[in-house]
């Protein structure tokens, strides 16, 4: 049995993680006006790499891991950090940031698709109309900034989005199954040091370095952000929390994510609210929540208490 002081602290490391990366749209958003996207991922990757190289120094954790784990990690960070983040960034050169927060709110549904598929989980008919209501927010916000009627939107941007958080419901799950026996810290450096690596061929490729003396102080300023808290603190607490709850628990904290994105890109992008990607976005929250079996247990108590 878990204490419940253990599951707190979990989840408030959830919680600022995905604070964290709500607002890191926002920042990435406003990067992407000097910077293209590798590069912009080289820098972010470095500062974080260094900051987390920092505190595993400062807190004397040992850097040599098991030759047994080095697969492992590598998966991960192929697909969690190098591969996540670089779909996310091109996807933002084409949407806005508000938006792509609603979109990744999406993702506790491939969560739950992935535990059918693997896991033998059986489908119900709540699960199935909440993936209904789920899909029709999605295309709600996709189409919301076009003026399109509810369909299929055109925009790479969203196709890429929608990659993205089935990409992410797919490392939620495998960091949470393979068991790597490594502190959180050490797997998170790794595999931010990772992503530094993988994407340092494209910066020369680009001739990235180029555009680097361009950036203005607050580019700067959201670099750090990036790299420090949200590829740095933000993916450690997720791994800490994931140490503790299941997977599609703490997929649940996702829908925070959109909220924080919204309030940071009219804050900071100074963007519009459109009312109808709003409704839809509440719409994915409502259906996601649905799927993963939430709405009948709070309606139950809800029914339970009147009586």
């Amino acid at each position: 049995m878990i204490p419940i002081k253990t599951k707190a602290a979990a989840s408030l490391y959830a919680t600022m993680s995905i604070s964290f990366w709500g607002i890191s749209f926002v920042s990435t958003k406003a990067v992407l006006d000097t910077l293209d996207p590798y590069t912009l991922l080289v820098l972010r990757f470095a500062i974080g790499a260094l900051f987390l190289l920092m505190l595993l120094l400062v807190k004397g954790d040992r850097l040599t891991i098991p030759m047994k784990y080095l697969p492992h990690l590598i998966i991960l960070g192929v697909l969690g950090v190098f591969i996540h983040q670089v779909i996310q960034a091109t996807a933002l050169l084409t949407i806005d940031a508000s938006s792509a927060g609603w979109m990744i709110s999406f993702s506790p549904v491939f969560t739950v698709i992935l535990s059918m598929m693997f896991l033998h989980e059986k489908m119900t008919l709540p699960k199935a109309v909440g993936m209904i209501i789920a899909i029709t927010g999605v295309l709600m916000v996709t189409t919301a900034r076009s003026g399109q009627s509810i369909g299929f939107a055109v925009n790479i941007g969203y196709i890429l989005m929608i990659l993205s958080t089935l990409n992410w419901a797919v490392y939620s799950v495998l960091l949470k199954k393979l068991r790597i026996e490594l502190p959180s810290l050490v797997i998170t450096f790794y595999m931010s040091l990772l992503g530094f690596s993988l994407t340092i061929p494209f910066l020369i490729r680009n001739r990235g370095w180029e555009s680097i003396s361009l950036l203005s102080n607050v580019e700067w300023a959201h670099l750090i952000f990036l790299g420090v808290f949200v590829s740095g603190i933000a993916y450690w607490y997720w791994a800490k929390s994931l140490e503790v709850l299941d997977a599609s628990k703490v997929s649940m904290f996702l829908y925070l994510e959109p909220v924080m994105t919204l309030i940071a890109a009219i804050i900071l992008l100074h963007e519009k609210i459109v009312f109808i990607s709003i409704m839809g976005g509440v719409i994915i929250i409502i259906g996601v929540v649905i799927v993963n079996g939430q709405m009948i247990s709070i309606l139950h108590r809800f029914l339970w208490r009147k009586r």
